[in-house]
């Protein structure tokens, strides 16, 4: 079979997800057979390269040995058992793991299947919390304008995207929302350097106003993804981690995207040298190889949830599937391959080739605002250049010659695997380069 019979197929039988079905069925869309390194291959044998690490996940490239190794190893051994009331040594081992490397004291582990589900019971733990605690009224979220959380329904109410979720709008509890942090296009016309992290006011008002309804604050540490790549500094983290101190709020943060090396660091919390009371994470705690992410929390609020004279605190919580014995095994590999092979601290000259490369591409967009942190880099493409209709265009073209990107409305991105090859990288940007030329007109 070839690849248009493949598609045909697909189109048939397969719902796309954030797909539009009309104009999909229209495109020559790929269909990929196989993976190694930064490449995809797909059915006819034609190569891609993931600029987009197969949406943010494929932190040490496709099929790498170690992992798949670990696959192999367990499937043989133990294929599932449930964590109800039972353990198995993987699970262990990988909380303990994530336990020694995360942010000191987050030391207990709640495994999911992906990032929406990581920050469902981050949710959920922080309102059982305050009924545990006897606060039943402290309810609220605080949030970020544009922040995006996943896509269940307690997500959606703490990351509410027009475009994604007005159908559902009726069945979510909104959170409060504060202005988001963009320094890249900054609404006060300031540079990071001297602008005082002014953005933190809007956040500081909405704590200060509403901290006895509130539970927690959510946000995505040092980059909103899904809003456009909108990096930002770790004062602001510093700065809301002493709001949420001072007014007793649990801060909540969502690394499932930029954890596992992603900024530069093991965790954007460790940027900032803050700690987080809970913390969820995803994609990269596999290397991107299997569906896995955990929700880690502090002593002070796990202890919340024993029995005490008021009776139980169970977490009645949990998936079919969390801490499943082969995704565990594929963590801990993956986590030994971060260290082991040193993926993020050899990431200064990788990163620094991203972020000049990504300049390059804005100056032939008059001077679009770049935003970049660590393995990340985007170029937000100035209305005057074309906006969101150039970027979709340079997408286009890119795939013709060989890269697989997305936009994010006008913004272009590449987010490369941690350990991409140096001459990957080179020719990824260089694509990303030719298609900026090739749509100029």
């Amino acid at each position: 079979m070839n690849s248009g019979d493949w598609r045909r197929r697909s189109i048939r039988s397969v719902w796309h997800p954030y797909t539009e079905i009309t104009s999909f069925e229209q495109m020559d869309f790929p269909v990929i057979d196989h993976a190694e390194g930064s490449t995809l291959y797909d059915v006819d044998g034609r190569a891609l390269l993931d600029g987009i690490s197969s949406w943010w996940c494929v932190n040490l490239g496709h099929g790498h040995p170690r992992l798949v190794k670990a696959i192999r190893d367990q499937a043989g051994r133990l294929q599932h058992t449930l964590l109800g009331g039972m353990s198995h040594p993987a699970a262990i081992q990988l909380a303990e793991q994530l336990a020694r490397i995360a942010p000191a004291g987050l030391g207990h582990a709640m495994f999911g299947g992906d990032g929406s589900l990581a920050v469902e019971a981050a949710l959920k733990i922080a309102l059982q919390y305050r009924d545990n605690r006897g606060e039943a009224d402290r309810t609220l979220f605080i949030a970020l304008d544009d922040g995006y959380h996943g896509d269940t329904l307690g997500a959606i109410g703490v990351g509410y995207i027009e475009s994604f979720h007005r159908p559902f709008r009726a069945a979510v509890q909104p959170a409060l929302r504060a202005m988001s942090p963009h320094c890249a296009c900054c609404p006060f016309g300031l540079r990071p350097a001297s602008c005082g992290v002014k953005c933190f006011d809007s956040m500081n008002d909405l704590i200060a106003a509403h901290h006895a309804r509130c539970t927690a604050v959510i946000v995505e540490p040092l980059c909103q993804a899904a809003a456009g790549m909108r990096v930002y500094p770790a004062a602001y983290l510093q700065r809301l981690r002493e709001a949420c101190d001072r007014y007793g709020l649990l801060l909540i943060a969502d690394e499932i995207a930029v954890g596992f090396g992603r900024t530069g660091a093991m965790f954007a919390c460790g940027l900032a040298g803050i700690r987080p009371d809970i913390m969820a994470v995803g994609k990269g705690l596999t290397g991107g190889l299997l569906p896995m992410s955990a929700t880690l929390v502090t002593d002070a609020v796990y202890d919340t949830f024993r029995a005490d004279a008021r009776g139980a605190h169970t977490l009645h919580h949990g998936t079919t599937f969390c801490g499943n014995p082969i995704t565990s095994a594929c963590a801990l590999a993956a986590l030994a391959v971060y260290e082991e092979e040193h993926i993020i601290a050899q990431l200064a000259t990788p990163a620094r080739s991203l972020q000049q490369g990504m300049a390059r591409v804005a100056a032939l967009l008059d001077d679009s605002p770049v935003s970049s942190v660590g393995m990340i880099a985007a170029v937000e493409i100035k209305a005057s250049c074309g906006g969101a209709g150039r970027a979709r265009k340079m997408v286009s073209h890119a795939r013709n010659a060989g890269l697989l990107i997305r936009p994010l409305g006008a913004t272009i991105y590449l987010w490369p695997p941690l350990n991409v090859a140096a001459s990957d990288l080179a020719r990824m940007l260089d694509i990303l380069h030719e298609s900026t030329h090739a749509t100029s007109g």
